[in-house]
């Protein structure tokens, strides 16, 4: 028999183990965690001056850029001084999350406690045989830092759906169809430069004369704010979608014909898998574009969200103030961050240029 070759074998299992770390790398990259794919091949054993190399460009230089950026936030912000005071430095904004953490804490025990209440007085009206006077009354409180975050982030998840049902298939319809789109791109022009600040009165006196019952499933500030992000996100889908459809080969387009394809076919078959880079490209564009919208429009018309904490902040004029509206903006900006990685992931897993 011949003898197995340690050395192979062990050769072996390490070409296994980069080929698991080549496939990680592409998550890493969707994740943002790049630096990870230097680390676990220096730990494999390749070439630690190359891995070391690499990883201090993909960690080491952006930590060092953020170490500098805070240490020049927290030297400078002391010396511009407000109506409100100083600005607040890296410290005293860090605070005010500590803050606003114990103030949701608290509000959710208010809340659990209130609950407790209204169940155990109405236990007590149920055994008394006093049903009639049963009542479950929603708690009222006013809502955390935690609430008004996940009030924007449903808010613009849901004129981004309602722009991406409009502007894909009327992308389609452009790209595939040379009177569509000459009849289409005049509008696009017009009113894609268009300010949410200019489309928000319409929205609000449109939604205020049709959505006119009290007790249904959406609010009408979550309206205006959703369809006004809507009508600002759905330019770059629509655009993408029928440059993507537009430039798709046209020897696909002569396929369908020979084998007589119907348009359904053809759409999902041909179109949409060869134009998905695009699309997702747009996509990816009208979710930022709608976040920062919908941040104006909860400002503006004081819509429960980030952008109405933000003006109550400012209005409100308290020392802490200017710290808190801070907070507000590294959570903007951090969850703007999120929610591309959330649709640069889907386009991963949808296009395989993206997913190899």
């Amino acid at each position: 028999m011949t003898a197995i070759d340690p050395t192979q074998i062990q050769a072996a299992r390490r070409a296994k183990l980069f080929t698991r770390i080549n496939k990680l790398d592409g998550w890493f990259k969707v994740l943002g965690l790049s630096f990870m794919t230097p680390l676990l091949r220096a730990a494999a054993g390749d070439n630690p001056k190359a891995q070391g190399k690499e990883l201090w460009q993909l960690l080491g230089v952006p930590l060092l850029a953020i170490l500098g950026f805070l240490l020049l936030w927290g030297n400078l912000a002391p010396r511009v001084v407000t109506s409100l005071g100083a600005i607040p430095g890296p410290v005293q904004v860090w605070e005010q999350v500590g803050v606003l953490h114990a103030d949701h804490v608290a509000e959710r025990e208010r809340e659990t406690a209130f609950m407790e209440r209204q169940d155990a007085r109405n236990a007590e009206f149920i055994a008394a045989g006093q049903e009639d006077r049963v009542r479950e009354r929603p708690y009222t409180g006013s809502p955390t830092y935690y609430d008004q975050i996940w009030t924007s982030v449903k808010t613009v998840f849901f004129g981004f759906l309602i722009a991406t049902v409009v502007a894909v298939p009327l992308g389609i319809a452009a790209g595939l169809s040379p009177t569509t789109n000459a009849a289409l791109n005049p509008l696009i022009q017009i009113f894609k430069p268009v300010s949410p600040l200019a489309w928000l009165p319409i929205v609000t006196m449109v939604v205020s004369a049709v959505y006119v019952t009290q007790d249904g499933m959406f609010s009408r500030a979550f309206l205006t704010s959703a369809i006004t992000v809507t009508l600002c996100s759905l330019w770059p889908t629509l655009i993408n979608t029928a440059l993507g459809v537009a430039s798709i080969d046209r020897d696909l387009i002569s396929v369908s014909r020979v084998l007589k394809l119907n348009t359904w076919t053809k759409i999902t078959r041909l179109v949409l898998p060869s134009a998905l880079p695009l699309i997702f490209t747009g996509l990816r564009l009208s979710l930022g574009v709608g976040w920062m919208v919908l941040i104006a429009a909860e400002m503006l018309a004081q819509n429960p969200g980030l952008g109405k904490f933000v003006w109550d902040q400012f209005q409100n004029g308290s020392s802490n103030s200017l710290a808190l509206i801070m907070v507000a903006v590294f959570t903007i900006g951090i969850i703007g961050f999120l929610l591309d990685r959330l649709m640069y992931a889907l386009q991963s897993l949808f296009t395989y240029s993206n997913n190899r």
